[in-house]
């Protein structure tokens, strides 16, 4: 029987430091790249919109909307071009872009410069069409603060000039931190097993002014 507790007691501390480790390296590659100020933030051809759940009567949850605001904000100070907006739109009734695309219209945004993806089911998936789809070299990848070191650090190894600009404006809950935490390490699993995106298809590049 004690054996049996030492060895569930290594398996907890190897994940502990599995989990750790993978947060201290993506910590460590992305934080040069992020961003909070609109001024510094480096020019890129798209500002790239990530996913985000929706409110209950399928308008945009505050998180979500907080992230389209940021992307305008770029946009209107000419830090981007192009709006790439990703998200799950997996089923006929669930769809996270098409709404985005609306809102974007109604504040400005020209139709010919918003582009959507409407299978980007995570953050890797996205970061992968964003490279073999549209075909993106750069991009400001705009999400929250706690999402931006991940999302930033998978870009950056799949080949594209990102950029982080945070989106925050209000206190999250601190499961969206813990949930970090377990993201890393599939991350680097994802990476490490060179995953593909369900859904792939015909390139639709986004041109460059």
């Amino acid at each position: 029987m004690k054996g049996i507790v030492e060895i569930i007691a290594l398996g907890i501390v190897l994940v502990l430091l599995i989990v750790v480790i993978t947060f201290l390296v993506i910590r460590k590659e992305s934080a040069q790249y992020l961003y909070d100020d609109v001024k510094t933030v480096p020019q890129a051809p798209t500002a790239m919109i990530l996913g985000a759940a929706l409110a209950g009567d399928g308008e945009l949850s505050s998180v979500f909307k907080y992230r389209v605001d940021a992307a305008i904000l770029l946009y209107k100070n000419d830090k981007a071009d192009k709006i790439l907006v990703t998200g799950d739109n997996g089923t006929v009734t669930h769809n996270e872009v098409n709404p985005v695309r609306t809102y974007l219209l109604e504040h400005g945004i020209p139709d010919t410069d918003i582009f959507l993806d409407h299978a980007g089911f995570d953050t890797h998936s996205s970061m992968y069409r964003a490279r073999d789809i549209f075909e993106i070299e750069s991009a400001i990848i705009v999400s929250q603060a706690f999402h931006l070191p991940r999302s930033v650090f998978i870009a950056r190894r799949l080949g594209i000039t990102a950029y982080g600009f945070s989106a925050d404006k209000g206190r999250y809950r601190l499961s969206n931190y813990f949930r970090e935490y377990l993201a890393n390490v599939k991350a680097i699993g994802d990476l490490v097993l060179q995953r593909k995106p369900k859904y792939l298809g015909e390139t639709i590049p986004i041109p460059e002014k």
